[in-house]
């Protein structure tokens, strides 16, 4: 354990632009290793944010790992051990269960966020709330820190070895160091979703696929439930100004689930997203990226969780060994990124074709329907949906299974 590395004329080994579900655990696992971390965020915690905010197992695993995951089950949302796909034709209903959890959950943001601010603190970082970044600093081509004011208006500037931008989609650290996209999609939905008293769910997460439309809904903490609704972008601009009628006409595309809704309650206000996808390069001189602010996705599968926790697992890594100098920067993160590239570049095409809500081809019509007759393979693609099974595993396996039953069939 290093501590003091990159001391001098700097105030801090690292400095972490955004204390949400990257930014927190990257503070909390650097200083657990004895790093001078110093955590910002314009936002006060509690507080909400656009999120689905639905926890899979490998998420829940890396909370086990943190030592967090009994204050998050302690709040009381509850376990989800199904998923369930109305797809139309085919309904598919397996468990999600994965890395020794048998249930995903979908703690509030109100709820989750706070509990990893919490931890950071406890591990020894300084966290600054309600704290604005107005300027990331250079010396040359170099990060060496930021310049912002906390809530009382009193400017600060901060010097760090190190500057991570966990700061979302949005990224004032990627906007400064011009972080460099690929493999690019467009914004493909829209979602707009609120919450629901009087609608319990019995540890289900429901998703429902009515061609050009979508909606899903899963419990959360208070007794309440998310219900999310999909429409595509070019449907956006016509949409827009009747978000209640079109959020009830999707709904109403599934009969049973709309007289469900009919008898609950809408607890909170409607609140809309549309998500770009994207990679950036994680990295340069005197900076990193770390979750969304590097690589963000449609929300439709719900990764984006699981991914900010296991990259800032995988970034903490490259880091410490930057500031126990043990590799430069430029190898460290290098390493890092070629990883989380190879580990989320399936789900990232899944999603996406999942999202187009496009009538599926043929052999894809068969390849689900053969699914949907077979328990294991039910379990199978819940696990895809929830990050457990890669994609190309199972789509391998089904068309395996299915080309060994083509001469019976014949």
């Amino acid at each position: 354990m290093t501590g003091r590395a990159g001391g001098g004329a700097h105030d801090h080994d690292v400095i972490v632009v955004g204390a949400r579900c990257a930014g927190a655990p990257t503070a909390m696992l650097l200083a657990r290793q004895g790093h001078r971390v110093l955590l910002v965020d314009r936002a006060t915690f509690p507080s909400d944010t656009i999120s689905t905010h639905l926890v899979h197992p490998p998420g829940l695993a890396a909370l086990d790992r943190w030592g967090l995951l009994e204050r998050v089950v302690e709040t009381g949302c509850p376990p989800i051990d199904t998923y369930s796909f109305d797809l139309g034709p085919i309904s598919i209903v397996g468990s999600p269960a994965g890395e020794g959890f048998e249930a995903s959950y979908a703690p509030r943001r109100t709820v989750l966020d706070k509990i990893l601010v919490d931890a950071a603190s406890e591990s020894g970082a300084e966290v600054r709330e309600g704290f604005s970044v107005e300027e990331i600093l250079f010396d040359g081509e170099t990060v060496t820190g930021i310049r912002g004011h906390g809530k009382d208006g009193t400017t600060a500037v901060e010097h760090a070895r190190i500057v991570v931008g966990a700061d979302g989609l949005h990224s004032s650290v990627a906007r400064a160091t011009g972080a460099v996209g690929y493999a690019e999609k467009p914004k493909i939905n829209a979602y707009y979703y609120s919450y629901w008293a009087g609608m319990p769910m019995h540890g289900t997460f429901e998703a429902y696929d009515r061609g050009e439309r979508a909606f899903a809904a899963w419990p959360t903490n208070d007794d309440l439930t998310l219900v999310i609704c999909a429409w595509p972008m070019r449907d956006f601009e016509a949409n827009r100004d009747d978000v209640e009628g079109n959020y009830h006409a999707t709904l109403d595309l599934a009969p049973a689930f709309a007289e469900r809704i009919a008898r609950a309650t809408r607890a909170e206000r409607f609140v809309g997203m549309a998500i770009p996808n994207y990679f950036r390069k994680p990295y340069g001189p005197g900076w990193v990226l770390v979750g969304d602010a590097g690589y963000l996705k449609d929300p439709i599968t719900a990764q984006g969780i699981q991914d900010a926790f296991r990259d800032a697992e995988r970034c903490t890594r490259a880091i410490d060994d930057v500031l126990a100098d043990r590799r430069p920067l430029d190898e460290a993160m290098r390493a890092a990124q070629e990883e989380r590239d190879a580990q989320v570049m399936s789900m990232y095409e899944f999603t996406a074709d999942f999202a187009t809500m496009e009538p599926p081809p043929p052999e894809m019509q068969q390849l689900l329907l053969a699914a949907s007759e077979s328990p294991s393979a039910r379990d199978e693609f819940a696990r895809v949906t929830a990050g457990v099974t890669p994609p190309e595993e199972f789509f391998g396996h089904m068309q395996e299974r299915m080309s060994h039953q083509t001469p019976h069939a014949a």
